[in-house]
Order: structure tokens, then C-alpha cells, then sequence
């Protein structure tokens, strides 16, 4: 088959197209034909620091974590899943897991669900990994109906989800944005945009809960915006990291009583712990996607496989609005 191999480690133009072994079925996995992948943070955090960062495969490698696709063959023990059924998931391209930067890949049973039936391949590649990642770190912080919920970078890949679920789940919902088109986008999305370039976090803090603060903030900016997210955060609030490899001072926090949820949704597939949840979360996506309350949202520009270093390059820029996509 085709793949999108990097022989090393360094910038978007590391990507060369490579003949290499199809996948064969075992126990408990599948073989799918890819029709889509899309780009994350995280696959271009891999392409950058190579060995500095524990979760890369060794060389040569095919990144790609996110697909959507058909399933050609079943290994033994699978009951879930049949060949030809459309599925989505995110499952590979890390440690000694192969990528879905190729024609056919191989994923654990338990890391994938019946893709939606509403939406597209393209959509749905857009989905996994921001969606478990949003998922688990809304139920993770219990969120409830009548809540008042702030999402910090809701035009990003896990703001954006995270802010439509917060919806599902029946919160008030508000999110940051820096500029015209993304508190548009937040805004179509279900959610009162707050520009947190002009606001300061006492003032929509005042405006929005009346100086209570939120009941919780999901923070898909993090870094040290942890800060104004523990200032944001009503008394015993809950606060949501997606990003918290930093040193930090933890006495708002303290004196407000908060409590933090770091979410690393890749844990399942790094150290094969639970990965069923993952499965069972992209089952309850599917479901919420097929309701008509979650819309992946797809960055404009179309990549083929052949153009991976291309897409790793759009993401890079800062300019995708939604999820970066490459067509396999």
C-alpha cells in the first residue's frame, strides 16, 4: 500500500510517499481502508520533537492518529464490527502504533465506533480526538444542566466541540475568541463570544455571572491561560486542562477550592488502559452528531495524501478555521 512515511524527524517537508507492508488482522483489531485523517496539535508535536517527546515512534513512521473508514477485514474475538461497515476513531500513529497517513491501516476494536450517519468521511476523520477529549473532560468535571460554562479558544479543534457538547449537555455556554471570525464561529456554534482581547476576566466574569464566576471553564488554550481560567472559575468550581506541561502557582486555585482535571486523552492507546471508553465515547458521539447537536467543523482547504506535509503546514499556520482534513 501507500503511506506518507518520515524517515526523520524536523519540519512539514519531512513526508515522503512510500510503498510499505499492508496490515494484517489479529485478535482484537480490524484493518480498514482509509478515506480520511486529519491533522492534530499533537501529530505535528511528534513531527517536531521526534525522541524528545515519549509518545513518538521510532523511525520510519506513519503519523496519523484521527481516520474515518471502511472496514476490510476482522481479526478474531471482534463482534462489535463486521467488513464493510464505515467507522471512525483515533488509534495510531504514535509508539508502536501505525498511522492513518496511508491507504489501510490497523486499529484495536476497542478505539473505534460506527462512524455517524450524517455526516461525511472528511467530518468524521475531523471528530475523534477532540471530541474524546472534550467529552471526557465535561464529564470528567460533572458538568450539569443550568451550569454556566466557559470554554477558553472555542473556534479551536477542542474548544468547538467542547462548546457544542456543553450545549448538549444543557449549560449556558460562553467562549473566548481574538477576533472577528472566530467569535462568529463560536457564536453559530451556540455560544455567547467573549473577546478576550478587548474583555479582561474580571470584567465578563461581571457581566456573565454576575461576579460569581463559572461553574466550569474548560480551558483549550492552557498554558499559563490556566491562570485566567482559576480566576474565571466560580468558588469550588471546575477547571479543564487540555495542555498543563508547565510550572505553575497553584494558590488561586487553593483559595478558591478548585478542582483540576487534566485531560491526555491519548492514555489509552499509549499504555492500553481502557481503551474500550474510547470506543464507547465515539458510540455516544456518533449519536449526538446523528441528533443534529454536534457539527465537526472542516478548515476550507481540501489535502491529498500526497499532501500531508501541506496540511501539517496549514495547521501550523494558524489560519485553518476548524479541523485541518487530508482525502487518502
Amino acid at each position: 500500500m501507500q503511506a506518507m512515511v518520515i524517515e526523520q524527524f524536523g519540519g512539514s517537508d519531512v513526508f515522503q510517499m512510500k510503498e510499505v507492508s499492508t496490515p494484517q488482522a489479529k485478535s482484537g483489531h480490524v484493518v480498514l481502508k482509509v478515506a480520511a485523517t486529519s491533522v492534530n496539535t499533537v501529530d505535528m508535536m511528534i513531527r517536531e520533537m521526534g525522541d524528545a517527546l515519549p509518545l513518538s515512534p521510532a523511525l520510519p513512521a506513519v503519523l496519523g492518529m484521527d481516520f474515518a473508514g471502511t472496514i476490510t477485514e476482522v481479526g478474531e474475538g471482534v463482534t462489535g464490527f463486521k467488513v464493510g461497515d464505515e467507522v471512525y476513531g483515533c488509534a495510531g500513529g504514535l509508539a508502536d502504533l501505525q498511522g492513518s497517513l496511508a491507504e489501510y491501516m490497523l486499529a484495536d476494536a476497542n478505539l473505534i465506533a460506527l462512524k455517524p450517519k450524517s455526516i461525511s468521511m472528511r467530518e468524521a476523520a475531523a471528530l475523534p480526538l477532540v471530541g474524546i477529549t472534550a467529552f471526557e473532560g465535561l464529564t470528567r468535571a460533572g458538568i450539569q444542566q443550568g451550569q454556566k460554562v466557559l470554554v477558553h479558544g472555542g473556534s479551536g479543534g477542542v474548544g468547538h466541540v467542547a462548546l457544542q457538547l456543553a450545549n448538549y449537555f444543557g449549560a449556558d455556554v460562553y467562549s473566548t475568541g481574538g477576533g472577528d471570525a472566530q467569535l462568529a464561529l463560536i457564536e453559530s456554534l451556540g455560544a455567547t463570544g467573549i473577546n478576550y482581547r478587548n474583555d479582561t476576566v474580571e470584567a465578563y466574569v461581571a457581566k456573565y455571572t454576575d461576579g460569581q464566576g463559572f461553574d466550569v471553564v474548560y480551558d483549550s488554550v492552557a498554558g499559563v491561560n490556566m491562570l485566567n481560567s482559576f480566576e474565571a472559575a466560580a468558588l469550588n468550581g471546575q477547571v479543564v486542562t487540555t495542555v498543563s506541561l508547565l510550572e505553575l502557582d497553584l494558590s488561586l486555585a487553593h483559595f478558591k477550592g478548585l478542582s483540576l482535571h487534566v485531560v491526555f486523552m491519548l492514555i489509552p492507546m499509549l499504555h492500553n488502559h481502557k481503551r474500550a471508553v474510547h470506543g464507547e465515547i465515539l458510540s455516544s458521539l456518533a449519536k449526538i452528531v446523528d441528533e443534529g447537536k454536534l457539527k465537526p467543523v472542516v478548515d476550507e482547504q481540501v489535502f491529498s495524501l500526497d499532501q500531508a506535509g501541506e496540511a501539517h503546514a496549514r495547521l501550523g499556520s494558524g489560519k485553518a478555521m476548524g479541523k485541518v482534513v487530508v482525502t487518502v
